[in-house]
């Protein structure tokens, strides 16, 4: 048998805040579409959604090589304890307008994580 010739290229790792922006941005697009044609039951499914990223995204500010410093990883948390709140508070009384905060705060942490600020 012969040995593969082909060298194999290592895969490229993105940067994992590019990764959490794009976690981010994705969760606000889904929670912009479900406001401009408002559906309750697509709501509750993009809140959910932003729920879970927010999860992963909590899970990861304090870990890897680019660890953010502790009044960053501070200030995100406390974000997404009013993410988690409001997130409660709009499934219990839902309206488009409600889903406003959430967007601005994905897209916003997104374009800092991004160097865009």
């Amino acid at each position: 048998m012969r040995e593969s010739t082909k060298l194999r290229r290592p895969k490229a790792r993105k940067n994992p805040r590019e990764v959490e922006a794009a976690l981010l941005l994705d969760a606000a697009l889904r929670l912009q579409e479900v406001q401009s044609r408002w559906d309750e039951n697509r709501a509750n499914a993009a809140l959910h959604y932003n729920h879970r990223r927010w999860g992963i995204f909590l899970a990861s500010i304090g870990t890897g090589d680019q660890a953010l410093p502790c009044e960053v990883r501070h200030t995100i948390a406390n974000l997404g304890l009013f993410v988690s709140h409001e997130t409660t508070a709009i499934a219990a009384d839902p309206r488009p307008e409600r889903l406003t905060a959430l967007i601005s705060i994905n897209r916003d942490l997104a374009a800092g994580l991004l160097g865009h600020a």
